[in-house]
């Protein structure tokens, strides 16, 4: 559920704000404005790196994927598709977005993009040391393989063409304070307060979207933090009874902070780097629109907590 709020954000933001010009033209700005579509983060946006990796953050098994195409688990944390599946499909480029560690991948699946994100993952190395998953700062060494192999495919300045008018996407940092913070709180001793951490990992973010930018990068969307207090694990272990959980509002206040101040980095970050286009995409408010309000999409309270209801492993509630 929360899947399709995030891709009625992005595509919105997409289409009128970044994909607009095409009008100018008579050309549809749902069809072919983006070459490619290059995806870096976590679960949010994985569509099966980690079935490729040594971890035990996987979801190639049931119950995941029930709801998607041919009823088989494709190491996307979720039923069905994800938000990068029907993002692609919305831009008319190709069905889905598959994983860049995926041994088979065609030189036509590369030339029109692919998928480094690792679930689990997170902006801050320090958040994959435990699992093995692949941290945003790997996923851009992946990216520069990504640029080796599509130079080999077509000239290098088509592939460089291709890779400035592609459209970059990185959802990560929750991993970053569940992992770090709230439940393992190993970067407590760092910081002295939140605040502290969260101007870590925006630095941190900076740097990895400036080397983008000089990988070639220049349209990118960035979505905030959801509600990192109502995820279902978050709750989950918080509160003995189940049928008594609430959501956690400091954690919650926290995302709210980190997004302020994210939405204020990226067009700090615009005017340092010529040429590029940085959109912050706000997710918090409709999925805690969703949360608070589960009768509007029906569905009961802990039905509507990310829509993970059938995302269980180990008999928890997982959000990676």
């Amino acid at each position: 559920m929360a899947r399709i709020v995030l891709s009625i954000i992005l595509s919105y933001v997409f289409i009128t704000i970044m994909a607009c010009p095409a009008h100018a033209h008579g050309t549809s700005p749902m069809k072919k404005k983006f070459p490619a579509v290059l995806v870096f983060g976590d679960s949010t946006v994985d569509t099966g790196n980690n079935n490729y990796i040594d971890t035990m953050l996987k979801a190639d098994h049931p119950p995941y994927g029930v709801d998607y195409p041919a009823f088989e688990a494709t190491g996307r944390f979720s039923d069905g598709r994800l938000m990068p599946d029907m993002l692609v499909s919305e831009l008319g480029i190709k069905e889905s977005l598959p994983p860049f560690l995926n041994p088979l991948l065609s030189d036509d699946e590369i030339k029109t993009g692919v998928n480094f994100a690792s679930a689990g993952s997170g902006i801050d190395d320090l958040t994959t040391v435990a699992t093995g998953v692949i941290p945003v700062s790997r996923q851009l060494s992946m990216f520069k393989n990504y640029i080796t192999r599509l130079k080999s495919i077509i000239s290098d300045q088509e592939a460089n063409t291709t890779i400035s008018n592609a459209l970059i996407l990185i959802s990560a940092g929750t991993n970053d304070f569940i992992f770090n913070w709230y439940d393992i709180p190993s970067r407590r001793w760092q910081f002295h307060n939140i605040s502290g951490y969260q101007d870590f990992l925006l630095q941190k973010l900076r740097n990895q979207l400036e080397q983008l930018y000089h990988l070639g990068g220049r349209k990118f969307i960035v979505p905030g933090l959801a509600p990192i207090g109502c995820i279902p694990f978050q709750i989950t272990t918080k509160f003995k009874n189940p049928l008594q959980r609430v959501c956690i509002e400091e954690q919650n206040l926290d995302a709210t902070i980190y997004n302020a101040k994210l939405k204020n980095l990226l067009p700090e970050i615009q005017s340092w780097l010529p040429g590029s286009r940085f959109v912050y995409a706000g997710v918090y408010d409709p999925v805690a629109d969703m949360v608070n309000h589960p009768e509007k999409y029906d569905a009961s309270f802990s039905e509507s907590l990310y829509g993970l209801r059938r995302r269980a492993v180990n008999g928890l509630f997982l959000f990676c």
